[in-house]
């Protein structure tokens, strides 16, 4: 057994059917309990978005949501995309988009209560899901164990992949060598993450937003070409995600399968990485980060990653595999000769009715979308080792460590084949979500607690709800107490 082969048994044991089923009945567990919040609550998400500033401790709630946002759109919503249609049909994207439904009310619990148990290290707000299990949980193991595996995953495994994709779409639009554009990658994310978490937030603020606006538009002149298509497109993904296609027949448990585990790994509800951008805010009550960070899946999931699946479905540009590795589907004909998916499909997407541009426009796309998730990944993993260094003198040493290391495993992973790629992305991004889930369903009651007090607060009219851990018996939220 090669590595290949041994990484992809791993990600396959962790990602299977028993997870499958937790992710779901967790994000389904928490809507219940919030009354759909995410339909409820959409037009307040908005509004959050643009209230608050910046202070001296914290990011202001937009940064917040971009630099969370920059994390989530990434290499999933283009190559991520394309592999959960090869690998499980166009049934995949329906149950993409009911993972990010449910999922947002996972992303509610773990931002709210990275808000509630943030803490303030080097005067700059720091939390996420090591902080919440220590201080939430008392569990001192579990935490140190969470912030060991996000550092791997996020400093390397993941930001890894992210790389690797960048350098296979400018290899097929340009033909440059992966070193080269590796290189290119490594010196700028160099200039980045040794600017600290500022930087990082506004070139967060600046660049998702235009790469995001710009795909989506894209997409839409696509569709308008193709508009008389759009409803059997529909039909054909609501089909095959109940096995009611023909084809699709005999992969309904891979559209699920991969729906899902593509889904999470693009919007990452759950997984546990968005609560360290939200802890970075300075918000009056931790539900005005819970609810943005929710809407942010559903821009993540519903907006950019659709816009990738509807190019390369109205176009036929793909092709869908069983696992023996057999053509059941083919939306591109017999003529065709690709063998391979991945951003090669969205390219060629675009191509089909863009002659000339769509190649190097979704490579320019995907170099936008993965560096600002390699940026965001970085300030998460860095948020980490301050958790396993606070209050020692050795804490400096050990970012400057984490921050040559993965520059190095970057560099290294993205000239490699990107079937390995993936596999080790999908490792760390799995122990991640198992790791948090558990934990997030264990103090889901806290978390609950600061909904029901903001909704409490805003319908007795309150415009800006303020939060009181003592008044709701909450301990250990020492920045708030103060």
């Amino acid at each position: 057994m090669d590595l290949n082969e041994l990484t992809g048994a791993i990600s396959s044991f962790i990602w299977g059917w028993p997870f499958i089923i937790f992710c779901l009945s967790a994000g389904l567990f928490f809507s219940i309990k919030m009354r759909f919040f995410q339909v409820r609550y959409i037009k307040q998400m908005v509004m959050m978005l643009v209230g608050g500033k910046a202070s001296n401790s914290g990011i202001s709630s937009f940064q917040a949501f971009m630099l969370a946002l920059s994390g989530r759109v990434g290499t999933g919503n283009i190559v991520g995309v394309a592999t959960a249609i090869a690998l499980g049909g166009p049934g995949a994207v329906f149950w993409m988009w009911m993972i990010a439904f449910l999922g947002a009310s996972s992303a509610y619990i773990e931002a709210s209560l990275g808000q509630i148990y943030k803490e303030k290290i080097d005067g700059v707000y720091r939390g996420g899901p090591a902080y919440y299990i220590l201080k939430g949980l008392n569990n001192k193991w579990y935490a140190i164990s969470f912030a060991i595996i996000t550092i791997i995953a996020l400093g390397g495994l993941m930001s890894g992949l992210h790389a690797n994709a960048i350098s296979e779409a400018f290899q097929n639009s340009f033909s440059l060598d992966k070193r080269i554009t590796s290189g290119i990658v490594i010196l700028l994310l160099s200039l980045i993450i040794f600017g600290g978490v500022r930087r990082i937030a506004k070139v967060a603020e600046i660049v998702t937003p235009f790469m995001a606006i710009g795909y989506i538009i894209i997409a839409l002149f696509i569709l308008i070409l193709n508009i008389q298509q759009i409803p059997e497109m529909f039909m054909l993904i609501i089909n095959s995600a109940f096995g009611l296609h023909e084809a699709s027949s005999g992969i309904v448990g891979a559209a699920i399968t991969m729906g899902v585990k593509r889904g999470i790994y693009s919007n990452e509800a759950g997984q546990g990485t968005a609560p360290h951008a939200a802890s970075a805010a300075d918000v009056p009550h931790p539900a005005n980060q819970g609810l943005v960070q929710a809407f942010s899946v559903y821009i993540d999931t519903l907006l950019v990653c659709s816009a990738t699946a509807f190019m390369i479905l109205i176009t036929g540009m793909y092709k869908v595999y069983d696992v023996s590795g057999d053509i059941v589907m083919d939306g591109m004909g017999l003529a065709a000769s690709m063998n391979e998916y991945g951003p090669i499909n969205t390219q060629m997407a675009v191509d089909s009715h863009i002659p000339g541009f769509g190649s190097a426009f979704i490579a320019l796309a995907l170099f936008f979308f993965a560096f600002t998730t390699i940026i965001s990944n970085y300030f998460q993993a860095e948020t980490n080792v301050y958790f396993l260094f606070r209050g020692k003198k050795s804490s400096n040493i050990a970012v400057n460590a984490l921050r040559i290391g993965m520059l190095t495993i970057v560099y290294f992973t993205s000239i490699n084949e990107m079937t390995l790629a993936w596999n080790m992305a999908d490792i760390g991004a799995g122990l991640m979500a198992w790791f948090n889930l558990i934990a997030i369903l264990m103090l889901q009651s806290i978390a609950l607690k600061t909904f029901y007090d903001y909704e409490e607060q805003f319908k007795a009219g309150i415009k800006q709800p303020t939060f009181n851990p003592t008044k709701l018996g909450i301990k250990n939220t020492n920045e708030w107490d103060k």
